[in-house]
């Protein structure tokens, strides 16, 4: 009869240690962070960004354009000319930045508070994101109201 309460105790601890291990959430949730980190291509398949976290925000740059609107100015010698601030008129849109401050807020499975650059006419604006389940990346550009806003659709590549 003894032998039965040692086993219990024995495997109740075996149990406790190895089966049982704590369930990290913010493992979890960092690990569900960083699924809008990578390359991704509009649907238009006219833009392709790399989104990369730096601290606990997320930011992407433009790493792809299409430039077959003037063949006489290839993607790797544009400048944002349209920025609304002349000291970056020189600067070129490939490499750019173009999206930052996104947070990951685990409740909604979103990334908010962002600010999204609009290279073609030279503004910023609010911006969102989230992952759909068939894994489209969708960034809404807007200004106070998301619902009032522009939502473009990203494959990863």
């Amino acid at each position: 009869m003894t032998v039965k309460p040692l086993r219990l105790i024995f495997s109740l601890i075996t149990i406790l240690l190895f089966g049982l291990a704590p369930i990290n959430i913010d493992a979890q949730s960092t690990s569900r962070c960083d699924l809008i980190c990578g390359k991704w291509m509009s649907s238009e398949k006219n833009l392709s960004v790399l989104v990369y976290k730096e601290g606990e925000q997320f930011k992407a740059k433009i790493i792809w354009f299409d430039d077959s609107d003037d063949k006489s100015r290839p993607m790797e010698t544009r400048q944002d000319t349209d920025n609304p601030d002349p000291s970056l008129r020189n600067q070129k849109i490939l490499g750019s930045s173009i999206l930052r401050n996104l947070v990951y807020q685990p409740s909604s499975n979103s990334w908010e508070n962002g600010l999204i650059y609009d290279a073609k006419h030279g503004r910023h604006w609010n911006s969102a994101a989230c992952i759909t389940p068939q894994g489209v990346l969708k960034v809404t550009g807007y200004w106070h109201f998301k619902f009032i806003g522009k939502t473009l659709t990203f494959t990863r590549v």
